[in-house]
């Protein structure tokens, strides 16, 4: 596995992960109703695939290149970066609450750029994490850039719908959005950079994304689906949920 191959694969993924931004204009398209409905069955097959990545793939292939003490601390520092991200620069993988926040506020715009940066520093994340991946090996890598894409799904459409509540016209939010979910080029670019003078960089980012993963899983995601009390409806998620882990599975 050579560096220009590692280069390609990454690339060619952050790419395709920052593309998935424009996906948001499909809340135009849809009503509230329909688009809640599809939105929280994608959020559970997410939390599977994330939390299948983590402990199927990720975890794993970490072990072998690394003792389990290091790797620990590596996965609580992701757990705690994530923590820190939401907690200090308000990002919000599911946006829920941020139409309230609106009203509450007032601050309609300040509102919609307090997203876009802590949603640029998201997408940095994610290309620190994918070209991590695909330095452990390529399927790796494109297990994670499958996991990520799945999660970045339900996020992108959440945050074009954020921008539209805090006033943006949806040309403007789409062009905002795609340049902030641009901003996983630069992390990878970035983290294949310091691959060259850190030889314990991969080790380092997969702990890293496997506490990430955990911690958006156990976070953002299932906090989200144990809202729902029809019984009929938490059925499906919870299969959504095992379609998740069964697709890591299979990649096995």
């Amino acid at each position: 596995m050579n560096m220009y191959e590692i280069f390609t694969y990454t690339i060619v993924s952050v790419i395709l992960i920052s593309l998935i931004s424009i996906i948001g204009i499909f809340t135009i398209l849809l009503n509230k109703e329909k688009l809640h409905r599809f939105l929280i069955y994608f959020i559970s097959f997410s939390a599977g695939a994330l939390l299948g990545d983590a402990f199927l793939h990720l975890l794993p292939e970490a072990l072998e290149k690394s003792e389990v003490t290091v790797l620990s601390t590596y996965i609580i520092l992701g757990i705690i970066l994530f923590f820190g991200i939401e907690k200090f620069i308000q990002w919000r993988h599911c946006h829920h609450s941020h139409s309230d926040e609106i009203k509450k506020h007032g601050h309609t715009h300040r509102l919609a750029y307090i997203n876009l940066i802590g949603d640029a520093a998201h997408n940095f994340i994610d290309g620190l994490i994918i070209a991590g991946s695909y330095l452990i090996s390529i399927p790796i890598g494109l297990t994670t850039t499958l996991a990520v894409a799945l999660h970045e799904i339900p996020q992108e459409i959440g945050d074009f719908a954020v921008l539209l509540h805090s006033g943006l016209k949806a040309k403007k939010a789409l062009a905002y959005n795609l340049l902030s979910a641009s901003l996983a080029i630069i992390g990878a670019i970035v983290a294949l950079f310091l691959s060259r003078y850190i030889n314990s960089l991969n080790v380092i980012l997969s702990g890293i994304t496997i506490g990430a993963f955990i911690y958006i899983a156990n976070s953002d995601l299932i906090p989200e689906l144990t809202k729902e009390t029809n019984t009929e409806r938490s059925f499906f998620q919870l299969l959504s949920f095992l379609g998740g882990i069964l697709v890591m599975v299979i990649l096995l």
